[in-house]
């Protein structure tokens, strides 16, 4: 192989605007052989020495470790940063997929089957005629150029070639058949996902002027798309304002647990948790030995202002108030009912988008941002259960940067700051004197799962 190729450097990083992006930096005398390896594992150029990786399935980290794989087969020098590197060794359950028979790699066999269909079509390849909405989801026919006619099912990772046919002619009049009053021109609307891709996709400016190269000396993000902060500031913060609080650390001495002095209500945290396992657990309790009222946990990458609203829940009253009994004249001050409706008003007149589905309700930011609250039905069957709400922030609620979860008993004040927070919450980030911005936690949305999806068409052979 000609040394000049081997000379090559690759550099993966996440997208510093797209959670599940991956960027390629090259470096090196001629690196032609580790572009071309990038180009068939996906990448995209978006500049002299960049590429980036911007998928509709959000499975650029798995597609990454491919490219590293074949990149060093080729005996071209591969590094890899720890923030991806720990996004790659991440296996996603994806409990949500409505495909829910199928394993993980038929999952991802699936969502890559759709993530080609979006490259044709994106590619001009395959061309978009007409699309409806089935009652279930979007559906479309086009056309390739090598003259076959097709049928699309579904959106982003579950789109599917439904039919195959011949021509473009039966294609299109087979679709107006079954679609009649509900066909649309061309084809549907960008998805959110496909918006984000083709955003991280765009060429980068390659030159700017020093005033567009400029940055501020702070940036203010909502709260959901903010860093974790500094937690064991916080933790110490809230034990300096609250003496009727006391510490104690357990026998490991990895985690310190803030108990109040009635022994009903505590926090814990764990100082080293990774970025994506649970940092704090919050319990309530109706006396010292009674039963646990309500409880929550968030993960280590979660806001700091939002772990602040639990904390301030635990130093309430109502916090720790017996559990009502139920039955007539019984007022239920806990429990999913009033706190539905109380987070649903908070976050629908800041502009939130509520999206119902058939095992619960979830709402998500006006402005399409990766995050949202999402309230579990199934878990009143059983009272103690979690989630039975789950806030969260990246790609989804089974592939999170971070992720609060409460019990369907967490007092309905406690949904309300929350609720709260993150409609209206902003944290504002310092950034370096050297003038290259912070890089904050921005979130890709999320893919829209239909409650069940619709049986596939047998294709018709050419």
């Amino acid at each position: 192989m000609p040394q000049s190729d081997t000379a090559a450097h690759v550099r993966l990083d996440r997208h510093p605007h797209h959670t599940s992006a991956v960027t390629a930096t090259l470096t090196g005398s001629s690196p032609t052989t580790a572009r071309a390896l990038l180009s068939v594992h996906g990448f995209r150029p978006t500049g002299e020495q960049s590429l980036v990786l911007a998928r509709i399935d959000h499975e650029e980290p798995h597609y990454a470790q491919q490219a590293a794989q074949a990149l060093r087969a080729a005996g071209i020098t591969v590094a890899i940063t720890p923030a991806l590197q720990e996004d790659i060794d991440t296996e996603w359950d994806w409990a949500g997929h409505p495909l829910h028979w199928l394993d993980r790699d038929e999952i991802r066999d699936v969502s890559n089957q759709a993530q080609q269909i979006h490259d044709d079509i994106v590619a001009g390849r395959l061309t978009i005629h007409l699309h409806a909405h089935d009652g279930w989801t979007i559906v479309a026919v086009g056309t390739y150029r090598d003259g076959r006619g097709v049928h699309l099912h579904g959106e982003d990772h579950l789109r599917q070639i439904a039919t195959v046919y011949t021509g473009p002619t039966e294609a299109l009049t087979e679709f107006e058949r079954l679609h009649g009053a509900a066909v649309r021109p061309g084809p549907a609307p960008a998805t959110d996902a496909e918006q984000a891709a083709a955003q991280a996709l765009a060429p980068a400016r390659e030159t700017q002027s020093q005033t567009e190269t400029q940055e501020p000396a702070t940036r203010t993000v909502p709260v959901y798309a903010a860093d974790a902060g500094d937690h064991e500031a916080l933790l110490a913060d809230f034990l300096d304002n609250h003496r009727d609080w006391e510490k104690y650390r357990t026998w490991s001495d990895e985690t310190t647990v803030a108990s109040h002095k009635s022994l009903t209500r505590r926090a814990q945290f764990t100082h080293e948790a990774a970025p994506k396992e649970t940092a704090w657990a919050f319990a309530a309790y109706d006396s010292p030995v009674g039963d646990r009222l309500w409880h929550a946990t968030a993960t280590a990458r979660t806001p700091a202002a939002l772990v602040r609203t639990l904390l301030d829940t635990l130093t309430s009253p109502d916090a720790h108030r017996p559990r009502p009994e139920s039955g007539p004249g019984h007022a239920r001050a806990t429990g999913p009912e009033p706190a539905l409706a109380t987070a649903a008003s908070t976050l629908l007149e800041a502009g939130w988008q509520q999206t119902s589905y058939t095992w619960g309700i979830q709402w998500t930011p006006p402005n399409g941002d990766g995050a949202g609250l999402r309230f579990d039905a199934r878990t009143t069957r059983t009272a103690d259960s979690l989630p039975g709400w789950t806030a969260w922030a990246g790609t989804s609620t089974d592939r999170p940067t971070w992720r609060f979860r409460l019990s369907p008993q967490t007092p309905v004040t406690a949904l309300e700051d929350l609720a709260h927070e993150l409609a209206h919450g902003q944290v504002t980030h310092r950034l370096p004197s050297t003038g290259s911005p912070q890089r904050a936690h921005h979130t890709a949305p999320a893919p829209t799962l239909p409650p069940q999806p619709p049986t596939t068409r047998a294709s018709r052979t050419r």
